[in-house]
Formats: C-alpha cells, structure tokens, sequence
C-alpha cells in the first residue's frame, strides 16, 4: 500500500511531498531544511531511494541536492534544466522504480508552461496511476505563472501551460489525485486556488480549472492579463538552485544587545521586529521594520529588503527567532547577522521610549476624514499589488504596492498617513516602514470589505 506525506511549507505557500511504500520513497521538491524530510522519512521507517525535482524553483531555495546527498538517494532534475551539478538526466517518458516489491514506479511527464524544462511525476501502484506530483503545472484550480524565466517567452509558455494540463488530464482518470507543489499563497501561482479545497484530483480540476475549462485563447488572454508584480528575490532564487545551493545552516545568530542595536540602525542595516503587529504598534524600537513571523515572513522580507544586506532579528522568544531563522534560509537569507529576543524594554538604550503609532479601522478613517475641517487631511495610501486595486480601491487614495513603499514613500505629500491593505497584515509592515521613516502613521488593521460598510467610497472596475 503506498502513503503520500504532504510536508507544508506554509510560509512560502507551497509544497513538498514524501511518497512510496515499505520499501522506499521519493521526496517530491524538498525545503532547503531537510530535517523535516528526513524526520518524515523516519517516521515511516523508509529509505528515500529517490529525490525528484519538478524545476529549478524560482521562490525558494531548494533541498534536493543537499537530500541526496545525505540519503544516497538518486537526484532527479529534468534533462534540459540548465544547472551545475551530477544529478539523473530525467527525460519524457523515464520510468523509476521507487518500490518494487510493492509495484510502486515513478513516470516523468513533460509538462512545461510554468519553466520550459517543467516536468510531472505519476505514481503508480501496480501499474495504475495514484497520484500526480504537477509541480507548477497543474494547480487547484489554476496553472504556475508562465512569467518567470524569460519575458519573450511568457505567451509561448502559457499556451504550453494549457496544453500541459490537458496531457494530465487526457492521460490520468478523474480519481488520481493532483498533488502541486505551488498554489497555497506561492506568487508562482498564476491565480488563486479555486475555493478553500486543500486537495483536489484530475476529476475535480476537470471541471474547474482554467486551463481545462476554457479554450486556449482565452485562457492565455486570461491568464496574461491577470499576471502581477514578481517579487524581486525570484531573481536569486533560480541561480542559486541551478549553481547549487549550500547545505542549510541554522547555527543560532550573535546576540545583540541595546548598544549592538543601535549601532546597526546607525549603520543602516535592517532591524526586524517580529512580534505581532498589534505588540509592535504599542512599542517598538525606533527605526525598526515589522513583519508578522506568523505571517508570510520570508516572503515580505525577501521582496522588500536590499538583496545581501544585513538583516538583525527582534523576537519575542527563542522559538520565534529560531522559526523565523528556519524559514528565511529557505530564500537564501542565511545566517542573521545578529538577533535577541524580549521587548522593546530589553532593545532600548537608557533614557530611550518605545515608539508607537495607532491601529484603526475603515470606519474610523470615515470619520477621520469626514472631520477634516482645516490643518493637514489624512493622506490614505493603499497598498495592495496592481490587480488588487484594480479590482476595487477607495476614491482618491494613493497607490504604492507594499514592495515599492520603501523607495517611493518620499512621494508622499505632508500629513498623518493612513495605510490599508486587504486585511491588515501589510498595512502593518508598510506602517512600520513609513514611521521608520519618521512619519505620522496610522495603520488600519481591517478587511477591506468593511469599507464600503463605513461609508467610504469604493471605485470598482
């Protein structure tokens, strides 16, 4: 009987699998902390005689050469990915036994779209297809973005998208399950996935995914007109897997104290308290940035910090600060150049007070605004990417996506800034970097739904 182990990577919004039987395994697009792939390994007492890449990722840092290393395992990685080590050359059509005493094979499937050198993997038992390893194929509902490699490229792959999905679901029957590694927040997905479903197979995707459910024309129209901003450290990531990345180190940063820490702000390194928003708005270290460690903190830090430039973490608790470690080697941010954990009462120098700034909702930026008689109006900035305004904005708002506010928030006329995103999160880090900046900040830590509700004027397409 074989066995599937979804391994979560919830930060990145995406997802590695471990799948075989009694006698042997396969590790499906490994995390760079291969501990947890090794642990799941253990726990079901089997070898992982193989590790199989989809692609070279572009949003995170891969695991597989390091795994297979480690294991012994045999390293698959497409024929025609460009990279620079010894791994096996996986062709269209490649059979691996994974378990042979329990009939269990691994057949590569030539998918591209998401890269040009995309490739699937179809477990079988005895012969019959069980489950689809689809990578940034076929998604719950959607497709990977085709954008990612080679901007002439783009159109030619979306088609390849398209006809990649219906060779999945013209060769598998509707009961095998689709297992991608993309589409659970990853900005490698093209759209978002379809409804909450956490899992779907090739009979569900039939008959909502929008590649298997509109023609190829509209389908790339479509997808080619939904596409946003990529996030600036997909430019490292791909590189870093092709060359080969170091194994993971999470050896614990230097410790930093009150002195350390102004002496890096100083320097004009980026310090990054990861407490909670509402913790950081009611005191923080001045000249500090905020990103949530229970949010999507790889992610955000990644796209908005200066690629290689020092990174020093403020945490709540050591399990935070080794969570929040773990996570960012997955991008490549290795190592913190220093970190501590406490408060703001433990980062202070003598005779220095926490700064704050207020937390608000839409209803309270209605009344703020309607109460502007004289002085400085608040000056809203929303925050969103492109397609989410789009899609709805509040009149008369300004518009810096999140990951540009740190070079454009000069822009800004004078005022109290409010800053609003979708539900809070962003608002919160772009607040942070806005009173970094010596602003007057309010963030408003609401679901912009409630907007409309507060009789503020929302503009739809």
């Amino acid at each position: 009987m074989f066995f599937v182990d979804t391994l979560e990577i919830e930060g990145l919004g995406n997802r590695g699998y471990l799948a075989g039987g009694p006698g042997g395994a396969v590790a499906v697009d490994p995390p760079r902390d291969i501990d947890q792939v090794i642990a799941a390994a253990a726990r079901r007492g089997v070898r992982i005689a193989y590790v199989a890449e989809t692609h070279v990722h572009n949003d995170y840092v891969t695991g597989g050469l390091e795994l297979a290393r480690v294991t012994g395992a045999h390293y698959l990685v497409p024929a025609d990915a460009a990279v620079s080590y010894r791994r096996v050359l996986v062709h269209d059509g490649d059979d691996f036994d994974v378990d042979p005493a329990a009939g269990l094979t691994l057949r590569a499937v030539a998918t591209p779209g998401h890269t040009p050198h995309h490739t699937s993997y179809v477990l079988a038992e005895a012969g019959r297809p069980v489950a689809a390893f689809t990578g940034g194929s076929l998604l719950i509902g959607t497709v990977g973005r085709p954008d990612l490699v080679e901007p002439r490229l783009t159109e030619d792959l979306a088609r390849a998208q398209h006809a990649s999905a219906h060779r999945l679901a013209d060769g598998l029957a509707d009961d095998v399950a689709v297992l991608p590694t993309h589409g659970f927040g990853s900005f490698c997905s093209a759209g978002p996935a379809a409804g909450t479903a956490a899992t779907t197979t090739i009979g569900a995707e039939r008959h909502r995914n929008e590649a298997l459910v509109k023609d190829v024309d509209t389908f790339v129209a479509d997808l080619l007109a939904g596409l946003d901003d990529i996030p600036a450290y997909y430019a490292h990531m791909g590189p870093l897997n092709a060359a080969g990345p170091a194994p993971v180190d999470l050896t614990p940063p230097a410790p930093a104290d009150a002195a350390e820490l102004a002496l890096r702000l100083a320097a004009g390194e980026w310090v990054v308290d990861l407490r909670a928003r509402t913790a950081f708005a009611a005191g923080h270290l001045a000249g500090s940035f905020n990103i949530e460690a229970e949010g999507q903190l790889a992610t955000y830090l990644a796209w908005l910090i200066p690629w290689g430039k020092p990174v020093t973490l403020l945490a709540g608790s050591p399990e935070q600060l080794a969570a929040a470690q773990r996570e960012l080697a997955r991008v490549g941010i290795d190592h913190p150049g220093a970190a501590t954990t406490g408060g703001p009462e433990n980062w202070l120098l003598p005779g220095e007070r926490p700064r704050s700034f207020r937390r608000a909702t839409f209803a309270d930026l209605a009344l703020a605004l309607a109460a502007t008689v004289e002085g400085l109006a608040p000056v809203v900035v929303d925050v969103r990417r492109a397609a989410e305004r789009a899609a709805a904005h509040l009149d008369g708002t300004h518009h810096i996506p999140l990951h540009q506010l740190h070079r454009r928030g000069a822009e800004l006329p004078d005022g109290p800034v409010w800053v609003h995103c979708a539900g809070g999160i962003r608002a919160a880090v772009a607040a942070s970097l806005l009173d970094a900046a010596g602003r007057e900040v309010v963030a408003v830590d609401d679901a912009f739904t409630s907007a409309a509700e507060a009789g503020l004027t929302v503009v739809t397409a």
